[in-house]
């Protein structure tokens, strides 16, 4: 009998694996669209399906019973981790209640003490991991000689936020206070982070430039930024709706998930339907199509009126405008106290124009920018670092630029 049950549900296990694998298929290629400028099609194409599948799947346990999305997402994110690498040494520490990952060069520092990068992950506050950043971190502090902090932040939706900016300003405020037990040049600390982990970054940056008590951060590096939640009908939302791996409304049903926004809200939101009149005029003078430069509205661009506003919906996104969430909306007193920011942005990603506006922001205001574009590149691309076959090479490419700016900066 337990032979009949256990055969019986393989079967079960195998035609639900099939028919998720048929619709993960059907859905890519009928909902997503690869542009003919991302050179590596069929790379992008394998890469979107495993992670349309795991969607899926973890979608479906979650209605079992059996696990929850995000917690299957999470052991997809973790991955296989790697090898150990005889070029750094690591260690597993904790910042006050923190826990970091930090890699120091087994190369001797010529200058005395080295630079020290603070990272902070993607994942929209919910997914990511220190061991599923562990080859970003590695490639970051080998090739640039520096000392990587990489922030174990807790996550979404058991913490919810601001808990995650939190814990990335408590691990900042230990580093920098401490930073030569580190071998590192208190004056010389660079803050990072990519996608959402990239609006943390610029997020502490701005909440560090009145701490008089702290050395100055030095640089930050922002790679392809999430940082408004003012307009989601900017000219790379349209034109980069179904590129993988970030669609339109996957990010945003991720984003707003944080403040517990119903599923069938999410197309309002899509259409600015949560902002009200008077915050789109204050914005517009910082989040405007009309700041993008023509050339990156010449894929196709219309302009697009904004849905009906929704006080229901305005009152429930509210926090998503504070500048913790949308450091885009900071005021012009705090950003004209920036540090020196490297930014790196992909022509195929819905958040493109939210580092254009920033870059521009930053600019009128007086702060250095380093602007790297990668014109084949899309959303997630530096996280395939050292993954050998899995890499694109405009990973490689935008990683060289921003170890080049690493590089360059003086003490």
């Amino acid at each position: 009998m337990a032979f009949v049950l256990w055969t019986l549900a393989s079967y079960i296990c195998i035609v639900l694996t099939s028919w998720l694998l048929a619709w993960t298929v059907y859905y890519d290629l009928t909902r997503t669209h690869i542009p003919p400028g991302i050179k590596e099609h069929a790379k992008l194409r394998a890469f979107n399906l495993l992670l349309n599948f795991t969607f899926g799947l973890g979608l479906f346990l979650e209605k079992l019973g059996i696990c929850s999305q995000t917690k299957l997402m999470r052991i997809a994110f973790d991955g296989v981790p790697p090898k150990k690498d005889s070029r750094l040494l690591i260690k597993d520490l904790f910042f006050e209640h923190v826990p970091v990952r930090v890699y120091w060069p087994n190369s001797p520092s010529p200058a005395g003490n080295r630079r020290g990068l603070i990272y902070i992950h993607g994942g929209v506050g919910q997914v990511g991991s220190i061991r599923a950043y562990e080859r970003v971190c590695r490639h970051l502090a080998r090739k640039s000689h520096s000392v990587v902090v990489n922030v174990g932040y807790r996550l979404s939706p058991e913490y919810p936020p601001p808990i995650q900016s939190q814990d990335c300003l408590t691990a900042a405020v230990h580093f920098l206070q401490n930073a030569k037990d580190y071998g590192v040049d208190p004056n010389c600390i660079v803050v990072g982070g990519d996608s959402s982990g990239a609006t943390g970054a610029a997020a502490l940056c701005q909440e560090l430039v009145d701490r008089a008590d702290l050395p100055r951060v030095r640089a930050q590096v922002l790679i392809y930024p999430f940082l408004q939640a003012i307009d989601f009908n900017l000219p790379s939302y349209q034109q980069n709706h179904s590129v993988p791996i970030l669609f339109k409304k996957r990010a945003i049903t991720l984003g707003f998930k944080y403040f517990r926004v119903k599923t069938n809200d999410i197309a309002r939101i899509m259409k600015n339907a949560h902002v009200p009149e008077e915050l789109r005029v204050k914005y517009k003078k910082w989040v405007s199509a009309d700041h993008i430069p023509d050339e990156f509205k010449a894929r196709s661009y219309v302009h697009t009126a904004p849905a009906p506003f929704s006080e229901e919906l305005y009152e429930l996104t509210k926090p998503a405008l504070e500048t913790w969430f949308s450091p885009l909306l900071a005021e012009d007193e705090i950003i004209r106290q920036l540090p020196e920011t490297f930014l790196l942005t992909c022509e195929y990603d819905v958040l493109r124009d939210d580092g254009l506006l920033y870059k521009k922001r930053l600019e009128d205001n007086g702060v250095p920018v380093t602007w790297h574009h990668l014109k084949d590149g899309f959303h997630g691309i530096a996280f395939l670092i050292d993954f050998g076959p899995s890499e694109f090479r405009s990973t490689r490419s935008g990683m060289k630029n921003i170890i080049h700016f690493l590089h360059g900066l003086s003490k």
